[in-house]
């Protein structure tokens, strides 16, 4: 599965990079693939590994944090590895 994920920490004032960045860190120490962009961090692998993953990232940014919230969205597709990488190579054939 492919999950693109952000965390956004609430009640910390208007500088949110310290806390995201714990979050990151989780997800970059997890060995799973993962690409962060200035809106989205993605990561693939199994269901339960990526969802430990990113329950972990909450509970960093949790530990800093007041309130946390979550925005989620998941591509579940049996059988597809490096899905992050065939996904854009296809993309970029047709645009070829």
């Amino acid at each position: 599965m492919i999950v693109a994920f952000s965390i956004t920490p609430l009640g910390v004032g208007e500088g949110v990079a310290e806390p995201v960045a714990r979050a990151v860190k989780v997800v970059r120490d997890s060995g799973l693939p993962n690409r962060t962009d200035s809106m989205f961090t993605t990561i693939e692998g199994e269901w339960d590994e990526v969802m430990d993953v990113v329950k972990r990232a909450v509970d960093a940014v949790a530990e800093v944090a007041p309130r946390v919230s979550l925005v989620l969205k998941a591509d579940l597709r049996e059988g597809v590895t490096d899905g992050m990488t065939s996904k854009i190579e296809s993309l970029e054939s047709h645009l070829s």
